[in-house]
C-alpha cells in the first residue's frame, strides 16, 4: 500500500472516529508509521498538522449538528470539547462568528468524505476543507478596476498581469498608506458577467471606513449582501500559491457545486480575500468566497 493509500485510509479513519480520543500517535497506528514519520508525512500530503486537521474536521461536523435542535453544549461534548467556552472559542476561530449565530445560517449537511485523490485530480496540494456557509453584509471596496472578459480564456492572463503591474508600479502601496482603509486585507473581485458581451469588471480593493471620502483616482463599487460559501486554500509555499488557488477554484465548480444542493447567486461578486496569511514564505492561504443560495426543487 503506498503513502496516498495509507494517508487516505487515515483520513477515512478519523471520520469514523470524531467522537472517540484521538491521538497523532494513535493514527500513526492506523498508517503503521512511527509518530515522527507520520506528522510529517500527514502535515505534507494533507497539507495540515494532523491534529489541526482533526479539530478542524471536528468543527466541519459539529456546524452541521447545529440545524438538529440540539443544545451548543451538547454538540461540544459530541466532538471532545470540554466546555461550552472553549468550543466557543474555537468554533469562532474556524467560522468567523459563535455556534448561536452560526445556527441562525446553519445551511450545511455532512462534510462530503476527504478524497486525496481528488486534489491529485485538480492539482492541490493538500485537502479542501469544507466551506463555511456565512451571510455577509454589503462591502464597500476602493482600489483598482479593469475590464476584461471570458471569451477565449482572456481574463486568465488579463487578471495575473493586472496583479502583477498593481504590485511592482506603486499603486500596491498607497492604497494601503489611505486613511480611508479599514482593513489591509485585499479583495479580488469579479463582478457579473453581461452575458451578450462576455464582458466584466474585476477590482483589487480594499474596505473602505464607512463615511469615509474615496479621493478621485480610486475606482469604488459595492459587493452586494450575500450568503457565501468560503473556501480556504489549503497551505501552500509560494511556488505552488497560485497553482493551489486554480486548483481549488476547479474543485469547486466540478466537485463541490453538483453535490452540495446550492447553486451560484445570480447578480453576486465572487472575490478571493487575500489578509495576513498570504504574508508568509509558507503556510499562505486565501479565502475563496463564492455568492451561493439553494436550488429550487
Amino acid at each position: 500500500m503506498d503513502y496516498d493509500q495509507l494517508i487516505q485510509k487515515v483520513l477515512e479513519h478519523i471520520d469514523a472516529h470524531l467522537q472517540d480520543d484521538l491521538s497523532a500517535e494513535a493514527l500513526a497506528k492506523v498508517a503503521g508509521f512511527s509518530v515522527y514519520h507520520f506528522y510529517h508525512v500527514f502535515a505534507f500530503r494533507v497539507g495540515y498538522p494532523v491534529m489541526e486537521y482533526v479539530r478542524s474536521r471536528r468543527l466541519a461536523f459539529a456546524a452541521a449538528e447545529l440545524s438538529s435542535g440540539k443544545k451548543v453544549i451538547d454538540i461540544a461534548l459530541m466532538y471532545g470539547f470540554e466546555t461550552h467556552s472553549g468550543f466557543s472559542k474555537a468554533f469562532r476561530r474556524r467560522f468567523g462568528c459563535s455556534p448561536e449565530v452560526y445556527r441562525l445560517h446553519a445551511f450545511c449537511g455532512a462534510p462530503a468524505p476527504p478524497s486525496l485523490a481528488k486534489m491529485e485530480q485538480y492539482l492541490i496540494g493538500g485537502i479542501v476543507m469544507e466551506p463555511k456557509l456565512v451571510s455577509k453584509p454589503a462591502i464597500k471596496l476602493a482600489g483598482h478596476m479593469i475590464k476584461t472578459t471570458d471569451t477565449a480564456g482572456e481574463n486568465n492572463k488579463a487578471i495575473p498581469a493586472f496583479w502583477g503591474a498593481y504590485m511592482s508600479d506603486g499603486r500596491m502601496e498607497q492604497l494601503h498608506k489611505e486613511p480611508f482603509l479599514k482593513a489591509h486585507a485585499e479583495y479580488g473581485a469579479c463582478f457579473p458577467v453581461d452575458q451578450d458581451t462576455g464582458e466584466f469588471e474585476y477590482v483589487i480593493g480594499v474596505e473602505v471606513i464607512e463615511g469615509a471620502t474615496v479621493p478621485a483616482g480610486y475606482h469604488t463599487c459595492e459587493v452586494p449582501a450575500a450568503t457565501y460559501a468560503v473556501f480556504s486554500t489549503p497551505p501552500s509555499d509560494n511556488e505552488h500559491f497560485t497553482q493551489n488557488i486554480q486548483g481549488t477554484w476547479v474543485y469547486i465548480f466540478n466537485e463541490w457545486f453538483p453535490g452540495s444542493g446550492y447553486e451560484y447567486a445570480p447578480g453576486c461578486v465572487d472575490y478571493e480575500l487575500y489578509d495576513e496569511r498570504c504574508m508568509s514564505d509558507t503556510g499562505k492561504v486565501v479565502d475563496i468566497c463564492i455568492p451561493v443560495v439553494k436550488k429550487e426543487g
